[in-house]
């Protein structure tokens, strides 16, 4: 073989020449490395075989020439996105050669950086015409971008998401428990002939849904009380913000994370009202609620430079107006005389433990939507925080309300 065929990875692999690659607004530099050494699967050894019959030579290299001819011969094997991103790589290679990790990276769908290479490289060459602005977007793409631009702060994460959503599955889990909500509010609002202040009524607390103090044994409350309202103003904030902030999130980041961050949100909403506020009931959604919009609002916070969302401060403070006057009517409400004391009004506490998880837990899953987030040590310390918390509420509730001697409200 040639020594200058053997040479040339073994150059390479010492003075990596890194991509810089502009956003597609051509306001941002970002530098990437293409070193990434990924464990090989079992579907790369499809992969192998195929770069080995063009690599003769077994230089570790092919030129971007038979890529493109491997491309157009393999392309029905890889998905039309895929591809696009691909070609976008072969054309756009400066060194005039393709490397075996970075072909076997690309050809196994794994987020290296050159992949990300690929996609800002691919990119630079459409980086006189904003995404939003392209001709012949149809409704459906124009949604999915707008998405793109609204939740994610990198170029890079944009254009990975836009040529890979399919929209299948949709975002089921915000839409249903909002669909759950609105039925249950109908029904109760029917049965007891009130759609304001229903937890005036004598009968509201009367239900197998709300969490109370003197039924907390009773485990499902702590995460039931959600689909309980106490008045369409209640219901109707909730549900603009959760539909508004929550289904953009979940098409993105899927219902397994946003599924993950809701709940551990309405868990901790109730566990924090019955530590600080022990004697008051828990009804509404605000805690899962409260921990969307927050992790959202500090997403964009902590990325301001790289959200292209179109007016953040409006936006920001419309989010923020919404929130306030939500829970400046759970404060108010929880003040106010109750028709049956000793019991009070419903607590505001939730909302707090909301935003908590929100701005812990909620960062860290935004953060890098497609990064798993056990490969993230702050994940893992938010976790153990989360977790101690909830053993603690645990504990709480089982001996605190005995050694305090606390009388807790009848049930009404």
């Amino acid at each position: 073989m040639d020594p200058r065929m053997r040479a040339r990875p073994r150059e390479a692999h010492a003075s990596p020449s890194p991509a810089v690659a502009a956003n597609a607004e051509g306001d941002a530099i970002e530098v990437l490395e293409s070193t990434d050494v990924l464990p090989m699967a079992p579907e790369d050894q499809h992969w192998k075989t195929l770069f080995d019959q063009f690599d003769p030579e077994n230089s570790g290299y092919i030129s971007t020439e038979r890529f493109r001819s491997l491309l157009n011969t393999h392309g029905s094997e890889l998905d039309p996105h895929k591809l696009a991103v691909l070609l976008a790589l072969a054309d756009s290679n400066a060194d005039g050669r393709i490397c075996y990790q970075d072909f076997v990276n690309l050809m196994s769908n794994k987020r290296s950086n050159s992949f990300r290479r690929a996609i800002l490289q691919g990119s630079r060459q459409r980086k006189s015409t904003a995404l939003l602005e392209e001709p012949g977007l149809g409704v459906s793409q124009r949604l999915v971008r707008h998405v793109a631009f609204e939740t994610l702060p990198r170029e890079m994460d944009r254009k990975w998401y836009y040529d890979s959503y399919t929209g299948c599955p949709p975002p089921w889990f915000i839409i249903a428990v909002t669909i759950v909500e609105v039925a249950v509010f109908v029904y109760y609002g029917l049965l007891l002939d009130r759609w304001v202040l229903q937890v005036s009524h004598p009968l509201y607390l009367r239900n197998p849904l709300v969490y109370h103090p003197q039924l907390r044994a009773q485990a499902w409350r702590y995460l039931s009380y959600i689909f309980m309202h106490a008045g369409i103003e209640h219901l109707s904030l909730n549900v603009l913000l959760q539909l508004l902030v929550g289904v953009p999130l979940e098409m993105v980041h899927g219902a397994l994370r946003i599924g993950f961050l809701y709940i551990s949100g309405v868990l901790a909403g109730s566990l924090a009202v019955s530590v600080a506020d022990m004697t008051a009931p828990v009804v509404g959604s605000s805690g899962g609620v409260y921990a969307l919009v927050s992790a959202h609002l500090a997403n964009i916070v902590m990325n301001w430079s790289g959200m292209k969302c179109h007016f953040k401060l409006l936006r920001m403070g419309a989010a923020l107006l919404c929130m306030s006057a939500e829970f400046g009517r759970a404060v108010w409400l929880r003040f106010y005389p109750s028709v049956y004391p000793p019991c009070p009004n419903p607590s505001f506490v939730a909302h707090l433990g909301g935003v908590a998880v929100g701005v812990t837990l909620g960062v860290v899953v935004l953060r890098n939507y497609e990064q798993r987030l056990q490969e993230q040590s702050l994940w893992w310390i938010f976790i153990f925080v989360y977790i101690v918390f909830v053993l603690f509420a645990v504990f709480w509730n089982i001996f605190a309300y005995s050694l305090l001697e606390l009388r807790l409200p009848p049930l009404p």
